[in-house]
């Protein structure tokens, strides 16, 4: 393929489509782990919910032949999953990064070892007919003009994932259950001299998170694939928790720091067609992470050293 085919295809509404399936799986995470860390326990473990989701909605939709009831048990998994970190962190008093990390360990190998003992195999779970969710055709959607052939025909996790930044918004803002959260995040000792169970909070959180993660991961195996693959996920549980950052902390910033590093990965899949190295396509989105997480950074840290020069006694200008 040369250049110029693949610019057209850049610019063509089968790209633009791509960068919505694409950024689901990072969108879906992001939000839960924005949930999560305005209360105040940020979820690291989002990797290892979206693994043990992914392969648990592909082994029980083979051998039950129901994809409803391989997203029903992904959603018990994830939802298992996310308890076992707020009971270590929040009952037993562990630290709750190395609990994150140790799980996503857990995940990854656990998962690998199920995949060995059912199939046979390390790699895939290629031997099982698993099954996917189903995509929706809305006619009415697909006759309008430009927008048609892009918003149409796409999984329904696709549409959940879009779906879900506005019900968040109203969540974290306009219900008393958003003004506890964020108040056990930012002021936990105030949230429980008035009465707010800061602990509770904090465990609905995780559990909250842990299902919009486990979303992500059905989507990666019974809509993105139809199938498991060692360590699908790839990073997009860190890649999610970058965007929580990205979008300062807010449904709307969120979705489009996810669809900025969905640009990325989509721009990776499609390069991969031109006679570039692998390796330095498959650097593209983590590459782009790093760089928007520096800006980011380099941008947060102008703006307070603008606010210390405006405040009495501040540094001198």
């Amino acid at each position: 393929m040369s250049e110029l085919d693949v610019l057209q295809a850049i610019l063509s509404a089968a790209f633009l489509a791509g960068i919505l399936r694409v950024t689901t799986p990072i969108l879906l995470p992001a939000l839960g782990g924005l949930i999560s860390e305005l209360a105040g326990v940020i979820n690291i473990a989002l990797e290892g919910t979206m693994l043990v989701a992914a392969f648990t909605g592909v082994v029980v939709s083979a051998y039950t032949g129901s994809p409803w009831l391989g997203l029903l048990a992904a959603m018990l998994a994830s939802l298992l999953f996310a308890f076992l970190l707020a009971f270590f962190h929040l009952n037993l008093k562990t630290d709750l990064i190395l609990t994150g990390l140790a799980l996503n360990l857990l995940a990854s190998s656990g998962t690998i070892f199920l995949l060995f003992t059912l199939t046979g195999d390390k790699g895939s779970s290629s031997r099982l007919a698993s099954l996917t969710l189903p995509a929706l055709d809305v006619p009415a959607l697909a006759s309008v003009p430009v927008l048609g052939p892009i918003l149409n025909g796409h999984n329904l996790i696709v549409y959940l994932a879009f779906g879900l930044v506005p019900l968040v918004w109203i969540l974290i803002y306009r219900t008393p259950y958003g003004m506890h959260l964020r108040a056990a995040g930012a002021h936990p000792e105030a949230a429980a001299s008035a009465g707010l169970n800061v602990r509770r909070i904090r465990y609905s959180a995780l559990l909250l998170s842990g299902l919009l993660a486990g979303l992500g991961g059905v989507y990666m195996g019974m809509g993105y694939l139809q199938l498991f693959q060692r360590d699908m996920t790839a990073g997009r549980g860190f890649i999610a928790l970058a965007a929580v950052f990205m979008g300062r902390r807010h449904p709307v910033g969120t979705m489009l720091a996810a669809l900025l590093f969905g640009v990325a990965e989509a721009l990776a899949n499609q390069l991969g067609n031109l006679r570039i190295p692998p390796q330095w396509v498959q650097m593209i989105p983590y590459l782009a992470t790093v760089l928007a997480l520096a800006i980011y950074a380099g941008v947060q840290q102008r703006r307070t050293t603008q606010r210390a020069t405006r405040l009495p006694g501040g540094p001198a200008t």
